[in-house]
């Protein structure tokens, strides 16, 4: 829209008056055409007239006396085409040059067109509340997600500002924001180490104390000093927003944004524009002697998921043979469910004559309480149990019935169903029995696995034992054998040898003589007149004439 002053109009008016009603033409944009004549308005226009027309009601201060302020504004247009006096919905801020009246109200124009309401004073943060409450129909994991990224990083960066407002630099300042974090708690990280180490060589001086008592005094004390300054740095300590984590803030925003185009708060999708660090999926590696080696060295995994060989694998297993839960490790590395599908499995759920057990529920957990939840579609399904396992599986049931019976009396036994319980029936924390599981990692001495990487360990040594990748798919529960292929399985050792004698052997070679490196391969014998022969007609050769000058 162009708006202007009536000059001769304001000239005529009082000067002691500097506050008024404002006498202005209002001419809409060539490529911002309405319905409706264009039009004068002045202080006394008739209602009807007014009706009519599809514009807004303006109040401003008047330039002073001496011409100076701003001479052009803008008359906001509600997107319903209602009219209304209260000054929140007035512009009461003009503008210094005509173009920026201009592009102010063809920002809001569009935005009306577009079904956005350009004059509301609703904040980011209110939206965001409204909208949380809005989703009903969310996984409690995925509510819990989404209620996190707003509380600590939505919220404190984009909350206060207006629905109208929010702007693509503001959202790229919530990243930029988030990495001056990162840069921040990874300084904090590094004092930590090194407060660590303080406590731990005065920790070793102490052990090593010898001589008088109050000399082992004073080094005693110069550890617990240490030990209560580490205690001391280690709060408010936080763990780094990673570039993942990143892209799930981004998608929790993403859909706020979505939903708000649809409901006509939002006129664009502005997480959709914003440029984050390219994350990938880590990819499993092997233990290879030489990785353990440099893991025994610097004590780091070379990758966030790690996979053991079967020997390494054959050795854990042995260690815990006699683990009360041995049956559940062997079925988490063998058969590869989540942790939260084994928590949740019943009895009834269950076929050792089959043999076979079907994932139909699970345990999620959230703030550490326990909610049993239904899988993903592509996640039901029924796994095939293996002889071996079979055997451990029923071992265990009876196991499970002897301690039934041991409980009783004023500790009665916790009827749950569960297949994996604790002694007195009470079903496992899917949390416990990761800590379980490091633990026993910790203790073997075997390099460290997690217990999700028992999954792809499963998916490995089946595709070591010449399974098909599809097969392995449905038993993991994936969507997409592409997951499986690119994300759960690793080559082993074994098979990468096995590929590279295979793929030599396919060019045939005539077989050739072995020579050793100090033995020079035996010479054809030459006479006297292969020689004869070889050697050049001195006819035939050019004089060498430097040579002969210098003779």
């Amino acid at each position: 829209m162009e708006h202007r002053f009536d000059e001769d109009r304001h000239a005529r008016s009082t000067s002691e008056s500097r506050e008024g009603n404002v006498h202005v033409q209002s001419q809409l944009l060539p490529a911002l055409r309405l319905q409706g004549p264009r039009h004068r308005r002045g202080r006394h226009a008739h209602t009807h007239r007014r009706r009519q027309t599809q514009d807004a009601h303006a109040r401003r201060k008047l330039p002073d006396a001496s011409g100076e302020g701003p001479r052009h504004l803008v008359l906001p247009l509600r997107p319903e085409g209602r009219r209304g006096r209260d000054s929140s919905t007035c512009a009461s801020r003009g503008f210094a040059l005509k173009k920026d009246a201009q592009d102010k109200a063809e920002e809001i124009y569009r935005a009306a067109v577009g079904g956005a309401d350009g004059l509301s004073d609703a904040t980011v943060g209110e939206d965001l509340h409204n909208w949380i409450k809005k989703k009903r129909s969310l996984a409690r994991t995925t509510r819990h997600g989404y209620e996190e990224h707003i509380a600590l990083y939505l919220e404190p960066q984009l909350g206060h500002i207006k629905r109208r407002g929010l702007r693509l630099r503001h959202v790229e300042a919530l990243y930029d924001a988030i990495e001056r974090e990162n840069a921040e708690r990874l300084l904090h990280h590094a004092k930590v180490v090194e407060l660590e180490k303080a406590r731990d060589a005065a920790h070793t001086a102490w052990v090593h104390a010898a001589g008088k008592r109050e000399d082992r005094r004073l080094v005693r004390r110069a550890y617990l000093a240490a030990n209560a300054a580490l205690r001391e740095g280690r709060r408010g300590r936080r763990k780094i927003t990673s570039a993942a984590t990143m892209h799930r803030i981004n998608a929790t925003l993403s859909s706020f944004l979505g939903s708000g185009v649809k409901r006509g708060e939002y006129a664009t999708n502005w997480a959709a524009m914003v440029e984050l660090p390219a994350v990938k999926r880590p990819k499993a590696l092997v233990w290879t002697p030489e990785r353990v080696e440099e893991w025994k060295r610097t004590g780091q995994k070379p990758s966030p998921v790690m996979v053991w060989t079967p020997e390494q694998t054959g050795q854990f297993l042995d260690f815990i043979c006699d683990d009360r839960l041995y049956g559940m490790w062997h079925g988490f590395i063998f058969r590869g469910p989540r942790r939260g599908e084994m928590a949740a499995l019943p009895w009834t759920e269950v076929s050792l004559s089959g043999p076979w057990f079907r994932i139909s529920a699970q345990v999620v957990e959230v703030a550490y309480r326990q909610y049993d939840e239904a899988p993903k579609q592509d996640s039901v399904r029924t796994v095939t149990l293996d002889a071996l396992t079979r055997d451990h599986w029923q071992d265990w049931r009876i196991t499970q019935a002897q301690e039934r019976d041991q409980w009783s009396g004023e500790e009665a036994w916790v009827e749950s169903n569960r297949v994996w319980t604790h002694e007195n029936g009470e079903p496992l924390h899917p949390d416990w029995i990761s800590r379980r599981f490091n633990r026993l990692v910790e203790l073997s001495g075997l390099p460290p696995v997690r217990l999700h990487d028992t999954r792809h360990l499963s998916a490995t040594l089946a595709l070591l034992g010449g399974a098909d990748i599809k097969v392995v798919q449905e038993r993991l529960g994936h969507s997409s054998r592409q997951i499986t292929s690119d994300t759960y399985t690793s080559v082993l050792p074994q098979l990468m040898t096995a590929e590279a004698e295979s793929t030599s052997a396919v060019v045939p070679r005539t077989p050739q003589k072995n020579t050793s490196a100090n033995e020079k391969p035996d010479e054809p014998e030459t006479s006297a007149q292969d020689v004869a022969q070889e050697a050049p007609d001195e006819d035939d050769t050019e004089p060498n004439e430097g040579f002969n000058a210098a003779a």
